[in-house]
């Protein structure tokens, strides 16, 4: 990397250059690429890493920094560099600081790579020794003397003193640690080779994984006596995890070696020589071979820690091939709660525990058997002695397991088969059934299940099991059969009556009650030995079948009247007049008045939508009582529901309505439009505000007054109640409006609408008090005021100042916003302002008039005085 000179003469003075435009304007293009080409490289040697996980990587990553960063640094200190420096700061250029920012930057870097090469250049013979040293005495003895230098460098390093730094190092420090225990242990050799110096090589490892560790945690000790307030504290989990895995490897392999050659001692060659069959010991010790056969085939890497479960199992399944201890060990370890096999039940799968315990125990005494002299040997007595009491326990173990289970079955099994069909969750009310009083469950006890199972697997095991038991088990395909079928009944009866409302489950009592009578033999006789469950079945099949299609029928003409009030519900009864381009506003008699005349055209459509209720009720009386009044008893609560639904559905129409008409009055759109008049001597609205008062109460009042047209029924019918006459001539109609019209939400809604206008007018108002400043030109008395002012004989110029007032206001006026806006109310100010000019003016045609007589008068008294003299 070469910087680019100055192509400019720079023998001068630095002051003299400082002056000269082209010597600066070169300079600075050269500061410019000498800033762009310093950056860059400083970019990229930041983002160099070490090639290689290597702590040699590590120096040289430093080496080449340093290399790059001196080269460039010395080209800095060149003369004509620095004289350039000189020359521009001399010259107040911009571009002096940024290259100084960067030149900064460079001096830091640079001064941190050699000190870093330094410092690392003390560990470089550490890590070749690591990397290359011969033997594994070169790796035990390098690593105590490698931690005591890093510890110096710890300490004096400017660089090297921090987490940040240090770890990494120590991370690459225990990667090629462990690199070169991978290369002594050599596991593809391993397990081919003499065991005695394959474990050798094995201790060499395992040696130098767990010196590596004892060493690091004495210098953290030292590092902390020392006193030095930085103490060794990096995270243990990522410069041993990998090692202790190593570490806990080499010793499985050693463990290996152990347990392989003590059965090939068992198995000595003499023994082919006194043993009566010779062949019988080679496939023992082909069978010895055949236990380390999976290391000699390892598809993966054991010392990688990725694979540290792949290799566990590989050592589980060993040690179970080659300890019966460990046999004896489970069996002990589970005995309560014994580890069971996929679907089998609790008794039967202990047992069969048991015995695939005690079979992997006899494979290994059957061998031994085979050739005497093993059982004669140390190990084979010592084995035959664990075999007998291992086996010992486990007979009396399944023997008290099966004895428990047979007499429990024996007593247990009839007194299940007693048991009733279904059980119920809560007692049923007679009076008013609910959902919770109609909960019923299959009543087949899981003990029953798995007694059934028990004696399948019981059978397999080749135990007796007891006749009734056997029995039972045969009809376990009936049984299944009869639970699922009565599972699926329930769940349709309980999803049936979870659709049923209140009034639905009061409205069909009676055929509730006669599928509860059904239901009761299910839960009162039959039991699991009866032979009419079928049949029982069959009944509770057809009677839901036979409720839910009632149900279903009545939920169709539910949903027709819910359709119906809803309709009711939504229904507008503010319509409003809707506004047409180049049209003006409704004022607003006319807006209340279209109002009105909309909500009879849509009371009607409701009314009708209201009748067609009682004709639905009386389908479905006709549905449940096989009646077609409109009074029967049986609906008397149906009807009052749907009743109670329609005073609801009548509020909500009414509330959301007046809020609808309350969102209008504060929207900012105007719907209607008033006129501000001078109405002498007050400026007033036209209608006036109390006027615009009574028609929105009016309004509001013929809103509520719409439930009058929907007429109450009978009590405990869904027949209109006729005109009662309670005078001669007078007839009262039985309507909801004196219900609805109490309700707290409507008057809390209406006064809440009355106020909101109100608050608009009065704002309105408000605003027209700015005219009252002409106030005086109408509220004073004009006759009175210009004879008071022509007795004061003013002079001509005083009338000119009156007259210039008043065509000022009559100007004035003019300019004035002739349309305010307030929410939903248009305020026109135009007849307002015509009224204050023609006042204006009239008071100036008045002056005129006074000051022309006043003229005249002056005009004959000099004719007088002329005349006279």
């Amino acid at each position: 990397v070469e910087l680019e000179m100055p192509t400019v003469n720079l023998d001068r003075e630095v002051a003299l250059l400082a002056t000269v435009p082209s010597v600066v304007e070169s300079l600075e293009s050269c500061a410019m690429t000498w800033k762009k080409l310093i950056s860059r490289v400083l970019k990229q040697q930041l983002r160099k890493v070490p090639q290689g996980n290597s702590p040699l990587a590590e120096i040289d990553l430093w080496r080449d920094k340093n290399t790059v960063l001196s080269d460039l640094t010395a080209q800095t200190n060149l003369p004509e560099v620095q004289k350039a420096l000189k020359i521009l700061q001399e010259a107040e250029s911009e571009h002096v600081e940024e290259l100084q920012t960067v030149l900064r930057d460079l001096k830091k870097y640079h001064l941190e790579a050699l000190d870093n090469v330094k410092f690392l250049s003390t560990l470089e013979r550490h890590f070749q020794n690591l990397a290359h040293g011969t033997g594994s005495d070169v790796v035990l003895n390098t690593i105590p003397s490698l931690l005591n230098a890093l510890k110096m460098v710890w300490v004096m390093s400017r660089h090297y003193n921090k987490d940040e730094r240090m770890v990494p190092l120590m991370k690459r420090i225990s990667w090629q640690i462990s690199t070169r225990v991978y290369e002594v242990v050599d596991l593809h050799t391993l397990f081919i080779e003499d065991r005695a110096a394959a474990t050798k090589r094995v201790t060499e490892g395992k040696t130098i994984l767990e010196h590596w560790k004892k060493c690091y945690f004495t210098a953290c000790a030292q590092v902390e006596e020392s006193g030095s307030e930085r103490y060794w504290k990096f995270d243990l989990k990522s410069l041993f995890e990998n090692t202790d895995h190593m570490t806990a490897v080499c010793q499985d392999l050693l463990d290996i070696f152990q347990v392989t050659e003590e059965l090939y001692n068992v198995f000595i060659p003499e023994l082919t020589t006194v043993t009566a069959n010779p062949q019988r010991i080679d496939e023992l010790l082909r069978g010895v071979n055949e236990l380390i056969s999976p290391m000699k085939e390892l598809r993966f890497d054991p010392f990688n820690i990725i694979n540290a479960r792949n290799w566990k199992l590989v050592m589980r399944q060993f040690r179970e091939e080659v300890s019966v201890e460990n046999v004896e060990q489970m069996f002990v370890q589970n005995l309560e709660d014994p580890p069971l096999y996929k679907n089998h039940p609790p008794v039967a799968g202990a047992i069969s525990w048991s015995r695939s315990l005690f079979y992997r125990i006899k494979r290994t005494i059957l061998r031994f058997q085979e050739v005497e002299e093993l059982l004669t040997s140390e190990h084979g007595k010592k084995v035959k002695q664990i075999y007998l009491q291992v086996a010992k326990k486990m007979k009396e173990y399944e023997d008290e397991k099966y004895e428990e289970w047979r007499e429990r079955t024996a007593q247990m099994l009839p007194l299940l088969l007693k048991d009733h069909l279904l059980t119920v969750s809560s007692v049923a009310e007679e009076s008013v059934p609910t959902k919770k009083s109609t909960c019923f469950a299959v009543n087949f006890s899981p003990m029953l299940q798995e007694m059934i199972f028990e004696t399948k697997y019981m059978e397999q095991l080749g135990l007796p099991v007891p006749e009734i038991a056997r029995y039972v088990a045969l009809q376990e395909d009936r049984y299944l059969r009869y639970t699922g079928r009565l599972t699926s009944v329930l769940d349709c009866y309980h999803k049936l009556m979870e659709t049923l409302t209140e009034a639905e489950t009061k409205l069909l009592h009676g055929h509730i009650q006669e599928l509860l009578r059904i239901f009761k033999s299910g839960h009162k006789r039959l039991t699991w030995n009866s032979l009419g469950i079928g049949e029982f079945i069959v009944q509770c099949t057809q009677a839901i079948g036979k409720l839910e299609s009632l149900v279903h029928q009545i939920h169709n003409i539910s949903e027709d009247i819910s359709s119906k009030l809803l309709f009711m519900e939504s229904a507008n009864l503010f319509k409003f007049p809707l506004p047409k381009i180049g049209h003006e506003l409704p004022e607003p008699k006319a807006f209340f008045d279209h109002i009105k005349c909309e909500r009879a055209k849509d009371v009607a459509s409701l009314v009708t939508k209201y009748s067609a209720i009682p004709p639905l009720l009386i389908e479905v009386e006709g549905r449940v009582a096989n009646t077609y009044t409109g009074r029967s008893p049986k609906l008397a609560s149906y009807y009052a529901y749907w009743e109670k639904r329609i005073y609801q559905v009548l509020i909500q129409l009414i509330v959301k309505n007046l809020q609808a008409f309350n969102a209008a009055v504060l929207a900012n759109v105007p719907l209607l439009q008033i006129k501000a008049v001078l109405s002498i001597p007050e400026i007033t609205f036209q209608p006036s505000a109390s006027e615009i008062d009574q028609m929105t109460a009016e309004s509001i009042q013929d809103c509520v007054e719409v439930t009058k047209h929907f007429v109450r029924w009978m009590h405990g019918t869904c027949i209109e109640c006729p005109p009662q006459h309670v005078r001669k001539d007078e007839a009262v109609t039985f309507n909801f409006y004196s219900d609805v019209s109490q309700s707290p939400l409507i008057t809390e809604q209406a006064v809440l609408v009355t106020q909101n206008i109100h608050e608009v007018l009065a704002s309105l108002s408000e605003y027209l008090n700015q005219w009252n400043r002409y106030d005086l030109r109408w509220k004073s008395d004009k006759s009175t005021v210009l004879e008071r002012f022509a007795a004061e004989k003013p002079a001509c110029v005083t009338f000119d100042e009156q007259l210039q007032f008043y065509m000022k206001v009559a100007q004035e006026v003019t300019q004035q916003p002739l349309i305010k806006e307030e929410q939903f109310i248009r305020l026109h100010l135009a007849p307002l302002a015509l009224s204050v000019q023609e006042n204006a003016k009239g008071w100036m045609t008045s002056l005129g008039k006074l000051l022309n007589e006043s003229a005249r008068e002056e005009l004959v008294r000099l004719q007088e005085e002329i005349q006279v003299g």
